[in-house]
């Protein structure tokens, strides 16, 4: 027989899945449930960390228990950084993925940070930099309404992004169509770019800057992208909170044996 607060916590899940509790509404407070007989004060307690746990709900202090939109953020691959969509248009990646999710985007939902510092070993080897040289970091905290989702930290060498919108840190994207148009207008236009993404589990410093519930993992995320002539134009380091993405990517299958008949 399964202990009582695993009971409560199957019967509420339920509840959660079918609807009856929608995402962000609040949960009945604990002194709620114990009055009317759904067990002890620790019972109710064991039973939210239980569905905490399983990413069904958040807890935090003054906000109580709420449960969480199990609709994810589409990360889109590829097409997030298609030209027609930053160079000829205004939709930065990170928006073009809130467009692809059919979720609405407010100016005030990424901030930043601007500095100018030594660059990090990983920044410096991702730069070809030697060591003790400065780059521009441009650290982001983006946000859907009142939710941090991640956060994106771009490196710049100093030559190539002096003097232009990226080093404002106003709040929202670099302008119209966001880094990589000012790039593109300053004469380094993206060709090509690599993504690196592993899972690990969060700093303490993360959690409370994402408010991630107990246990969650993040995703982090390496970008490196690159001229025609192969100059790194930019370096990013990329944290997600797990459960708010959903990654996808399509592009086409490479036959490499084509180009060998090719050539033979």
């Amino acid at each position: 027989m399964a202990p009582k607060w695993r009971e409560l916590a199957d019967r509420l899940a339920e509840r959660i899945k079918n609807g009856e509790y929608a995402p962000g509404e609040q949960l009945p407070h604990i002194r709620t449930l114990v009055e009317a007989g759904e067990g002890s004060k620790a019972t109710v307690h064991a039973a939210y960390k239980a569905l905490e746990a399983e990413g069904l709900v958040t807890s935090s202090r003054g906000h109580g228990t709420r449960v969480r939109p199990q609709n994810p953020l589409k990360r889109i691959g590829i097409e997030r950084y298609d030209k027609v969509k930053w160079r000829d248009g205004d939709e930065v990646a990170f928006v073009a993925d809130r467009v692809a999710s059919g979720r609405a985007y407010r100016r005030g939902e990424q901030t930043q940070t601007v500095s100018r510092i030594v660059a990090p070993p990983v920044v410096a080897a991702a730069h070809n930099l030697p060591a003790g040289s400065e780059v521009y970091a441009r650290a982001r905290l983006v946000k859907e309404g009142e939710q941090p989702t991640h956060t994106l930290t771009s490196y710049y060498r100093p030559e190539h992004v002096e003097g232009t919108r990226i080093v404002d840190p106003s709040p929202g994207p670099a302008g119209r169509g966001g880094g990589f148009r000012v790039l593109y207008d300053a004469g380094y236009e993206i060709d090509h770019m690599r993504e690196e993404i592993f899972a690990r589990a969060a700093t303490p410093e993360e959690v409370k800057l994402l408010q991630l519930p107990f246990g969650e993992p993040v995703v982090e995320l390496h970008r490196t992208a690159y001229t025609a002539d192969g100059t790194v134009v930019e370096f990013a380091i990329g944290v997600h909170a797990a459960s708010y993405f959903a990654w996808r990517y399509d592009f086409p299958v490479p036959d490499s044996a084509k180009g060998r008949q090719k050539d033979e």
